[in-house]
């Protein structure tokens, strides 16, 4: 099979530069690569329906006799329109193909097909509008429908895969072992690749799925793995005191257990010898800063420098103020490097890196340009992972000799899923809030009494608080969604004339948005009116409502992300989720969050409602283009982490593996060729 992968698509019959440079916009560019583009769906013919039996509004397969040769003819506008009509014994129906002059050749009297497309009706005469003709011996089977680009038809991307099937090896090997097929009741690969684009049954269809979808979570979960053996080959800095009691002395609060274990994992890490390479991952508030800053510490007194990069200026700021006030006690220099820093004093901080005299550098993507230099770089964390990708991480990860790597995420993922995503990352999960955090109460309302709401938060205003109203999009694109910049105008011409209100939007400039939020940290501004730019990270404590207008239309995971922008000081603070939705899974959805302030209870509802495009973002990048696994498919992730497990155990590197090793590395050599 891997030999596939080697064979460029133009050796298939009928594929020239021309098409294969179609394909090549699909991503693909062996006959292994087409081998491996699966169906994104079927047609069913297996069962056609007479004319009689199709329902108008469904779309169904039915075998019949053109009754009329094709008639012609132009709109004003000089639209092609081929009308005919076809029978069968239950009654006729009229077909009509748009500027396809090509299909009137096929549209003659006493020819049979199975026409495949929507059922219209009018005026009591059925119709089809565009209806696929097939062959009359295709019926009783799936035909396969795949992933197209403009100029690739269905019929020749089903000729080219029958004829990519038949380059399979005769007595192809399998890349899983008899006893794993036989444990996990899988079929042979073969078998399977052969069904999943021509199968003759729903059952064929289901038996072909289950082994490819277990092939790729196997491989994704034992590459990710592999690439966490190799960086433990990496020998990063060994630190051999342990000074976490002095930092946790100098601070005036009491740390969680789950803080004080994340600590130990990641002072471990750094004791072994080895590179650390952790996600520290913990629900909104759960003190994941104050964990990075005793990592920090420990680092610096066994004589390192530590980089720490965020994704926004605002948060990089935030973090920086924080860290320099628990570490400037402890003697730890540390400084800020964004892109807004003064050319002067940029000269100054680099310098200052350069000879080590700073000890903690706290900054953006302004720490990768290439005149940033450390004297000795030994531990880098990064805040929210996801809002980078891998290529900023290895080039931080660049400027030391393998330091030490933390990643800090905010975004709860099901440890299930996190395994998987994050199998080259030993894990740390807090799941424990600080003793002073008071649970953020939420509750779900229509937008009828939208003007109740607001003067509940003009209440807390009132009383020298601030409040956050959320909106969904920008400009007015959709009539139902509230508009940030025309909700803005309306509130401070309107409700909340007299009082400070100002607009947060991703289309200000970086300064605009710096201003805005430094004015809002400042206690300047009364009321923000914001898209979900201010979802992640940005700490005002004094903030104790938000507002969620269209909330419906935010993951699960995205509005517990926004609800955290409150809650971080010591007064009681509101969550207001604002939906007209009817929806019974909308209304479910939102009611999860009133019932639950649970971070990972969330991320498993949205993971099950939603799938899992919300949790890995550009993360993604990073890891292998999965062709048909869903990660929210929690039992075969499962069944594939406990075989990888197994597989592991057993030796990778074993001769019988051999064939699933070399799929591995394909798998894997795709971020490389993506």
């Amino acid at each position: 099979m891997s030999s596939l992968f080697k064979k460029p698509i133009q050796s298939l019959k009928m594929v020239g530069d021309k098409r294969a440079a179609l394909y090549r916009r699909l991503g693909i560019s062996s006959v292994g690569d087409l081998v491996t583009s699966y169906p994104r769906r079927y047609e069913d013919l297996t069962a056609p329906k007479t004319v009689f039996e199709a329902i108008e509004g469904e779309i169904c397969c039915i075998s019949v006799t053109i009754i009329a040769d094709a008639e012609i003819s132009y709109t004003a506008k000089n639209r092609l329109i081929i009308r005919s009509f076809a029978e069968d014994d239950t009654g006729s129906i009229s077909l009509t193909f748009f500027n396809n002059k090509y299909i009137a050749e096929k549209l003659k009297k006493g020819r049979k097909y199975l026409i495949y497309g929507k059922v219209i009706s009018s005026l009591g005469q059925k119709s089809m509008l565009s209806p696929q003709l097939l062959k009359p011996e295709l019926s009783g089977t799936f035909q396969p429908v795949y992933n197209l680009t403009a100029g690739l038809t269905n019929n020749m991307f089903r000729q080219n895969v029958k004829d990519a099937l038949k380059l399979l090896p005769e007595n192809m090997g399998d890349s899983l072992p008899e006893s794993i097929l036989s444990e996990y009741d899988l079929s042979g690969l073969k078998d399977a690749l052969l069904k999943i684009h021509f199968p003759k049954s729903e059952k064929e269809i289901y038996s072909a799925r289950k082994r490819l979808v277990f092939d790729e979570l196997l491989k994704l979960s034992l590459g990710m793995k592999m690439l966490k053996l190799n960086k433990q080959t990496h020998k990063g800095q060994r630190i051999t005191d342990d000074y976490t009691d002095t930092f946790i002395k100098s601070l005036p609060y009491e740390l969680t257990n789950s803080q004080k274990s994340a600590i130990q994992d990641c002072i471990n890490d750094m004791r072994s010898g080895n590179s650390m390479a952790r996600l520290l991952q913990g629900d909104v508030g759960s003190g994941k800063t104050c964990v990075a800053a005793a990592v920090c510490y420990n680092a610096v007194k066994s004589g390192m420098q530590c980089a720490f990069m965020a994704p926004t200026e605002i948060l990089a700021t935030q973090h920086y103020h924080t860290l320099s006030e628990q570490l400037s006690k402890l003697d730890v220099n540390t400084a800020l490097l964004t892109g807004s820093t003064t050319p002067k004093n940029k000269n100054l901080i680099k310098q200052k890196l350069s000879t080590g005299e700073i000890d903690l550098i706290i900054g953006t993507h302004a720490l990768l340009t290439d005149n940033v230099e450390f004297k000795n770089l030994g531990l880098a964390v990064t805040d929210e992972q996801h809002r980078f990708g891998v290529q900023q991480r290895s080039k931080l990860l660049a400027k030391g000799n393998d330091p030490h790597f933390l990643i800090m995420s905010a975004t709860p993922i099901p440890r299930t899923l996190a395994m998987m995503l994050y199998g080259d990352l030993d894990i740390s999960v807090m799941n424990e809030m600080p003793k002073n955090r008071k649970q953020t109460e939420t509750f779900f309302i229509n937008g009828g009494i939208r003007h109740r709401a607001y003067n509940f938060l003009k209440k807390h205003i009132k009383s020298g608080r601030q409040c956050y109203i959320i909106c969904p999009s920008v400009e007015e694109n959709e009539m139902e969604i509230a508009s940030a910049e025309e909700y803005y105008q309306k509130l401070k011409n309107g409700e909340f004339k007299g009082y400070s209100v100002a607009l947060l939007h991703g289309k200000m400039k970086a300064k605009e948005k710096d201003s805005v939020m430094k004015a809002f940290s400042e206690g300047k501004i009364q009321l923000l009116v914001s898209t979900t730019v201010v979802e992640v990270g940005v700490d005002v404590p004094n903030a104790t409502v938000i507002m969620i207008e269209n909330a419906e239309r935010f993951g699960l995971s995205q509005l517990h992300q926004l609800r955290g922008r409150v809650g971080r000081g010591k007064h009681q603070s509101y969550c207001i989720l604002v939906s007209d939705s009817k929806g019974e899974e909308s209304i479910k959805r939102l009611k999860i969050l009133c019932d639950t302030t649970d971070g990972f209870k969330i991320a498993d509802f949205d993971l099950k409602l939603r799938g899992p495009g919300d949790f890995f973002g550009s993360r993604q990048s990073g890891l292998p283009i999965l062709s048909i696994a869903d990660l929210s498919d929690t039992e075969m992730l499962k069944c594939a982490l406990k075989a990888s497990k197994q597989i592991s155990n057993d030796g990778l590197q074993k001769p019988e593996y051999s064939y699933l090793r070399a799929e591995i590395r394909q798998m894997f050599d795709k971020i490389n060729r993506g």
